[in-house]
């Protein structure tokens, strides 16, 4: 069975907070290195990534583009995520979308439609545009009917459609007589799909999974898995895979343990206080320190919204693996913490070079194949996440959460028996 790995939701260089090595080549040699087929352009509303895209690119006729001068082993697709803050219902709100179109043409007529109105799509590959969620999604489809809308990370606090600070308690509140045209949600790094299933509302809305990445190395951190040949698929079917949530096409999705995510608890960054749903009431939404307002994490208000109750799986539910990334368990297993040093990276480069790409390592090999070419503490190290036998300290507003896959006794035991 051909499958095809994509990643729908990247950064690129323009965006603010992202590292300037995400480029087109770049990014196509770590999809290489990630085992990633497809992957979104990200930001094709920048006009100088536009035309980064556009030169570096080349359409091949399928709704995909690839590198110039290229084998094609990786694809593109045009995908960007923009954010909509205006007034709706007497609130502020703040909603992030990933939009999809199937050809540079379309593209150029979204950005020139919003250039129009007076939008600056200049100052960040992620624009903020004054107008509502509903207001783009009108304005994508009189362009052309193919283009897709995909709420981002559909829970985060701040910048979300079900966000707790600033977003709606369900999709028909927010795009009303479009909600139709809403197929699919990114489920976000600090919900995973079980989450999801606890809102009947969902049950018809497919869930995908996307990386968010600001860097290189964080490609690939969620993604999703499709039983689609790479050569021969189209933007069409992709879209249509996602929307019929067949288990037989869309595979699964790789997910981020959920309590890594940055908003899955409750919590006051600044006083450096976590909280779970049941503290966040007992305290009255503050703070125990300061007293000030806590930010509501995507637990509490998944369990707001939710008409389930937890370990609730819907028939024929799109199945997911949750994953750590190679270089974090590299790290844990070496006891080193910065997934940046030259001995984690080294290592890295290793496997890479031995196992053919990480998802390959971290989905496939067998426990013998891996000890034949890494060193037995990360066979263990990938053994405990697919086993899901770790402990995750959960993140909270805005502070990723902390991974253990080895206990501090292990470690230090490991310590001793170098010397």
């Amino acid at each position: 069975m051909p499958q095809l790995i994509a990643d729908l939701h990247i950064h690129s260089k323009y965006s603010r907070a992202c590292s300037p090595e995400l480029t087109l080549p770049n990014i196509d040699k770590w999809c290489r290195i990630k085992g990633i087929d497809l992957i979104s352009t990200g930001d094709f509303t920048h006009p100088i990534w536009f035309k980064n895209i556009s030169d570096e690119l080349v359409e091949e006729g399928r709704g995909f583009l690839r590198l110039k001068n290229n084998d094609g082993a990786v694809k593109f697709i045009l995908g960007t995520e923009v954010s909509c803050i205006y007034s709706q219902g007497g609130q502020t709100r703040r909603v992030h979308l990933c939009l999809f179109f199937p050809d540079l043409s379309s593209v150029e007529k979204f950005n020139k439609k919003l250039m129009g109105a007076g939008k600056n799509l200049r100052s960040d590959g992620r624009p903020i545009l004054g107008m509502s969620a509903k207001q783009v999604l009108t304005i994508m489809k009189e362009i052309t009917p193919r283009s897709v809308m995909i709420p981002a990370h559909a829970w985060t606090p701040w910048f979300a459609v079900f966000g707790s600070k600033s977003g709606f308690d369900s999709l028909e509140e927010c795009f009303e007589e479009l909600t139709h045209e809403i197929f699919a949600i990114e489920t976000g790094l600090s919900s995973d799909p079980a989450m999801n299933w606890r809102l009947s509302a969902l049950d018809k809305i497919a869930l995908v999974s996307n990386s968010d990445a600001h860097s290189l190395p964080n490609l690939g951190r969620e993604a999703n898995i499709f039983a689609l040949n790479l050569q021969k698929t189209n933007y069409d079917e992709l879209m249509k895979t996602i929307k019929e949530k067949n288990p037989s096409k869309f595979l699964k999705t790789i997910e981020f343990y959920p309590e890594e995510g940055m908003y899955h608890f409750d919590g006051h960054r600044a006083c450096n206080t976590r909280l779970t749903p049941k503290e966040t009431k007992k305290n009255k939404g503050l703070c125990p320190v300061c007293k000030k307002e806590i930010t509501i994490g995507v637990l509490n208000r998944v369990e707001k919204l939710a008409d389930r109750e937890d370990g609730f799986v819907p028939s024929k539910a799109i199945p997911f693996v949750s994953l750590v990334e190679l270089d974090k368990i590299i790290g844990e297993a070496l006891n080193i913490k910065s997934r940046q040093s030259a001995a984690v990276q080294r290592e890295y480069q290793n496997l890479i070079k031995k196992g053919g790409n990480e998802f390959n390592i971290l989905l496939n090999l067998s426990y013998a194949e891996l000890k034949k070419i890494t060193l037995p503490e990360i066979v263990e190290g990938i053994r405990r996440v697919r086993e899901k036998d770790l402990k995750i300290e959960p993140g909270f507003d805005g502070q990723y959460g902390r991974v253990s896959i080895f206990s501090p006794k292990e470690k230090i035991d490991r310590q001793k028996s170098l010397f």
